[in-house]
């Protein structure tokens, strides 16, 4: 078979044809995401499974809601709140976002490096640098049509998280069990494991993505915002962003489900209730799981810090370039779209920078989160009005249903917010 037949094959594969969901979702599961969950399992066994599917319809709903927006209006987030809310709470909201998404970087990159110096023996300051100067090369000099086909598979690397349960004895009726009837104390340490799940679960750079990735895909299709189009072929591009954005999300969930089950019936049942980092993670499961279960989680943490990183640095150049009015797509060139590649590379050099700071790896991580904790919820607020404003999405407002959903999340979000500082 000749190489040209098997790249028209990969390319017509029904991976290749799935939306921003997939993406988004998988992002959502980058390597400080896998060190949330980790420490979950491993703190608190089984009993922190229920998260995982509480969290998914809100988290699915807000995702469902940006990405309506995108589509129906044909600009990015941050593009209708510069309509529909004043500057300086914008520019506000960018900027903390900007500085969180860096600081989340910072912490992803490291732990690529740990993982990657675990796996090759090369040291870990050498691989954080290979990965940066990889993902900042792929966004900038490879247009957005084939960049983004390369992502959607790079999403099976949270299949290993799944793979991972079938080298290990998992007690599937306790599993069940803890999911829907879990036990534990409430108290400060678990309020913080929940409130840590939630918040990188429903995070702020995940809204800004998945709007403007909608509306890089409608241009790359050469189609109009459906709020200037036909409703005719509304209903069904509608359908599409449910589907797919609802069965990314699930995937995402899934594969969180299954590393802190992974982590519970490994690390927790050894006595190892501790995890700091995505490494000591994937370190700690090779004398109790076997080396075949300690490459999959490893090369999982790989793959989806590949796709994490620069989902983070693309939502912030999004951001931040809407705000201005900057020409802001992956899929121009450096010299067309010069500041937004200029933001995407400062993001994660800047990133970079932080590994060779005083500040830890671990240390960003928690201010990432603490500020992700202040961006998420006025963000959600404006993405609750932002949907259901008639002049911006006409005939295609939030469904009574959505708006249920998308202010339960945001609630819940609030108290997240709330606990972060009274804690």
């Amino acid at each position: 078979m000749k190489l040209s037949d098997i790249w028209l094959r990969i390319k017509l594969h029904p991976l290749s044809r799935v939306g921003p969901g997939l993406v988004t979702g998988v992002a959502d599961d980058d390597p400080s995401g896998i060190v949330t969950y980790s420490q979950a399992g491993a703190q608190f066994g089984f009993n922190m499974l229920w998260t995982m599917p509480l969290a998914y319809p809100l988290m699915a709903t807000i995702q469902v809601l940006c990405a309506r927006i995108g589509r129906v209006t044909g600009r990015g987030l941050s593009a209708n709140m510069k309509i529909a809310f004043h500057p300086l709470i914008l520019i506000s909201l960018v900027l903390l976002l900007l500085i969180a998404n860096i600081l989340n970087i910072a912490a992803d990159i490291a732990a690529m490096g740990e993982v990657a110096q675990l796996v090759t023996g090369v040291n870990w300051h050498i691989m954080t640098f290979v990965f940066v100067l990889l993902t900042v090369a792929l966004q900038i000099f490879i247009p957005y049509r084939h960049y983004v086909f390369f992502l959607k598979w790079l999403s099976l690397s949270l299949l290993a998280y799944g793979a991972v349960l079938f080298t290990v004895h998992v007690p599937w009726s306790k599993v069940i069990w803890s999911t829907f009837f879990p036990s534990f104390t409430w108290n400060g340490e678990s309020a913080a494991v929940v409130v840590g799940i939630f918040g990188t679960t429903i995070s702020p750079y995940l809204f800004f993505w998945q709007a403007s990735q909608e509306v890089e895909d409608m241009h790359l299709r050469n189609e109009v915002s459906l709020f200037d189009g036909g409703r005719a072929d509304a209903k069904m591009e509608l359908r599409r962003i449910q589907w797919d954005t609802w069965s990314g999300m699930l995937y995402s969930n899934v594969a969180a489900y299954c590393i802190i089950l992974a982590t519970g019936v490994t690390l927790h049942a050894a006595g190892i209730y501790d995890i700091n980092t995505a490494a000591q993670a994937a370190s700690a499961l090779r004398p109790l799981a076997g080396e075949f279960a300690f490459l999959l989680f490893a090369l999982g943490i790989l793959g989806v810090g590949l796709m994490g990183v620069p989902v983070l640095a693309g939502s912030a150049a999004y951001a931040l370039s809407e705000v201005f009015g900057w020409r802001s797509s992956l899929e121009d060139s450096a010299t067309q779209a010069s500041k937004f590649y200029s933001i995407i590379a400062v993001s994660v050099l800047g990133a970079l920078l932080i590994q060779y700071s005083p500040i830890s790896p671990m240390k960003a991580l928690f201010w990432s989160a603490v500020i992700n904790g202040i961006v998420a919820v006025p963000l959600m607020i404006a993405i609750m009005l932002l949907s259901s404003k008639t002049s911006l999405m006409g005939f295609y407002v939030a469904s009574p249903a959505m708006k249920i959903l998308g202010w339960l999340a945001t609630g819940i979000m609030a108290v997240a917010a709330i606990y972060l500082f009274i804690a």
